[in-house]
C-alpha cells in the first residue's frame, strides 16, 4: 500500500514537471502563430518593420518601452494599428509581447 502511494506521488510529480516544461514552448508556438496571422503583414515576419511606418522591434525606441506599454499598444491599438482588446485573450497578448521581445534579439 505504501509503495502504491509513493508511486502515485512520483507519477503526479513527473506529470506536473512535464507540463511545466512543455507549456512555455506551446505558448511560444501559439504566439508565433498569432504574430504571423495578425502582425507580420505590417511588422514583417522578422519584426524589422518598415511597412506603413512600423518600427523595428530591435530599435532603441521599442526596446525602451516596457512590457506594460507594449501590452497597452496591442490591447488599445496605436495610430493605424488596430486594437486587439476583445479579439485576443489577455494571456495571448502577454505571450505576443514576449514573442515580440524575442524578435528584438
Amino acid at each position: 500500500m505504501k509503495r502504491l502511494v509513493i508511486r502515485a506521488t512520483l507519477v503526479t510529480l513527473l506529470a506536473v514537471a512535464v507540463v511545466a516544461l512543455y507549456s512555455p514552448s506551446v505558448a511560444a508556438q501559439d504566439a508565433a502563430g498569432t504574430y504571423k496571422a495578425k502582425c507580420a503583414m505590417c511588422h514583417g515576419p522578422d519584426g524589422k518593420g518598415g511597412k506603413m511606418g512600423t518600427r523595428d522591434f530591435a530599435s532603441p525606441e521599442v526596446k525602451a518601452e516596457t512590457d506594460a506599454q507594449l501590452t497597452e499598444i496591442v490591447t488599445k491599438g496605436k495610430g493605424k494599428m488596430p486594437a486587439y482588446e476583445g479579439k485576443l485573450k489577455d494571456t495571448e497578448i502577454k505571450d505576443l509581447v514576449a514573442y515580440v521581445r524575442s524578435l528584438a534579439k
